[in-house]
């Protein structure tokens, strides 16, 4: 009974503690669900393509006699620009924007990211240069020629293309579960790894040794805690993208509510192993981040890791995060149920409780 009574005691001081944090329950629970929104905004209700090209030329050329006639003079940041606009009710409208400047005002520009790509004209004939291993400049540059050869009848869209409109192929319906899963793994690392770590280093773990706490106990509790506050990042974060992007779960709402507390165990171990012994907070942060930042970025969370050479898939789908997005990633957009991720589940599972019991036993108060 006294045991029972000192994990609840532990549970409700924890749980205060964490509340009445503003800064906490804005960058755990409000911010997560503000990038979502903001992300899911920019990327999902463009009807417009834009691209910008820097015209490094002094002498007239025959793109100049089109812009004269297709294009749109303005003026940004007291330069003249034309905006040469190309309608499409199928696939958007595009929008090809001009700009002059001299070569080396052109070259800085595309170092900044401005623009997609600088044109030049030799002996009446366009040239393009861009980074060949730059997408969008590729794109731009597809796009452009495409229209200079034709002008008069690009805008006509081919009558075989389609447009997808089912639910779960846009890049919104792809971006949600990884935010769900990056945002769980953030939230425990550093609100389990950091705040034990904070508590060594200013020597309050000491005092906890005179009292007949179980260090279990104590890390439980703060498992507890932060699982809870997780749950309710989840829900608000669920319920806004269905209320403004209508996401819904086509999958098992059973394997998800699994996969959740799997994923939550998984990487409440992998805090208390890291935080097990280290006693200063700048060691903490740098072991958080080295755990955290190659997960974010391989592990699909804003794009796809299908991108990286085919020798690192294997690798980067061992990835306790990456076990966690594609399983979210099933079960709303795939109609995913227990056995589809039955193995991520035990896998997250099993490396958690492996990491916790470590953790446990090389865990120190001081």
């Amino acid at each position: 009974m006294l045991k029972r009574n000192q994990l609840y005691q532990l549970v409700v001081c924890r749980f205060w503690e964490t509340v009445r944090e503003p800064a906490v329950l804005f960058w755990g629970i409000v911010f997560p669900v503000l990038i979502s929104i903001g992300l899911g905004l920019a990327f999902s209700k463009n009807s417009e393509t834009k691209f910008n090209f820097v015209i490094a030329q002094n002498s007239p050329t025959k793109l100049d006699s089109l812009l004269s006639v297709y294009g749109q003079k303005g003026t940004k940041n007291g330069k003249e620009v034309f905006v040469w606009t190309v309608e499409d009710s199928t696939l958007g409208n595009t929008l090809f924007s001009f700009i002059y400047f001299p070569w080396s005002d052109a070259i800085v520009s595309l170092k900044r990211g401005e623009s997609d790509v600088i044109l030049t004209d030799s002996m009446g004939k366009t040239r393009y240069h861009f980074d060949p291993f730059n997408a969008p400049a590729q794109l731009a540059y597809t796009k452009l020629s495409a229209l200079l050869q034709s002008p008069t009848h690009i805008s006509t869209a081919p009558q075989e293309i389609e447009p997808l409109t089912l639910k779960g192929v846009r890049y919104i319906d792809f971006l949600i579960p990884g935010l769900l899963a990056f945002g769980l793994m953030s939230s425990l690392l550093w609100g389990i790894s950091y705040t034990i770590i904070e508590c060594r280093s200013q020597k309050l773990l000491r005092r906890m040794i005179a009292t007949p706490m179980k260090k279990s106990n104590y890390l439980i509790a703060i498992m507890f805690v932060r699982t809870i506050m997780n749950l309710i990042e989840a829900l608000l974060l669920i319920f806004v993208v269905w209320l403004i992007f209508d996401i819904r779960i086509q999958g098992s709402m059973g394997a998800l509510v699994v996969l959740f507390i799997a994923g939550n165990v998984a990487f409440t171990g992998l805090s208390v192993l890291l935080s097990c012994r280290t006693s200063k907070t700048e060691t903490g942060t740098g072991l958080i981040n080295l755990v955290q930042m190659p997960m974010m970025l391989l592990s699909g969370i804003f794009f796809s890791y299908h991108n990286f050479p085919d020798w690192s898939i294997t690798a980067i789908k061992l990835l306790p995060l990456t076990a966690l997005a594609d399983g979210f990633r099933a079960i709303f957009n795939e109609g995913a149920g227990w056995l589809q991720v039955a193995t991520p589940t035990a896998a997250l599972f099993v490396m958690g409780l492996v990491c916790f019991v470590v953790g446990m036993k090389w865990f120190k108060w001081q």
